[in-house]
């Protein structure tokens, strides 16, 4: 027999561990229609609707792209609220990159993911220079890896200089007049 208000073994071993490991449990039931229907004011256990978030269902390693697949929608329970920072849509992770392990059953912050590289580091790519009507461009090595929008460091193949500039969507680096 349980005393009225006090958590059971499995909420206090699951906060128990959360502190330990610095991580926070997502306390939720799965959702039992993947449709998202949000006209649905009960679930299953009669309680009200809660948030609807996404977890890991399974482990994702960091540098590992996130598919929809390793994901599972689940419902809050009814008075959880999820915490700030926490994605919840799937385009948000759709094709996303992890910076750090993804366990299954927890929040998925999101600083722990990044998009994906356009421009590894070490590969070979276009420099484009700009300004009017003058396009100068040149072969360069990229120093670090980047996204579209990213700046990163290149070292020009012919000179040795080290040039910062712009990812673009293309997959080329636009460097600006310095």
């Amino acid at each position: 027999m349980s005393t009225p208000g006090l958590p059971s073994a499995f909420r206090r071993t699951a906060l128990v561990l959360a502190l330990a490991t610095g991580s926070m449990p997502a306390f939720a039931q799965e959702s039992t229609n993947q449709s998202a229907d949000q006209s649905a004011t009960q679930i299953a256990s009669n309680q009200p609707v809660g948030d609807v978030v996404l977890i890991p269902n399974r482990v994702i390693y960091p540098g590992q792209t996130i598919e929809l697949t390793a994901l599972k929608r689940v419902t809050l329970i009814a008075g959880k609220h999820k915490p700030d920072g926490v994605v919840t849509r799937a385009e948000e992770l759709d094709g996303k990159v992890a910076k750090r392990t993804l366990l299954p059953g927890r929040y998925i912050p999101s600083t722990a993911i990044r998009e994906a590289w356009l421009v590894e580091q070490g590969a070979s790519v276009q420099v484009f220079f700009i300004a009017g009507g003058l396009t100068i461009s040149a072969t360069a090595v990229t120093l670090q890896p980047g996204a579209a929008g990213d700046l990163v460091k290149v070292r020009n193949v012919d000179s040795g200089k080290i040039l910062s500039g712009t990812v673009m969507a293309d997959g080329t680096i636009q460097v600006s007049a310095s």
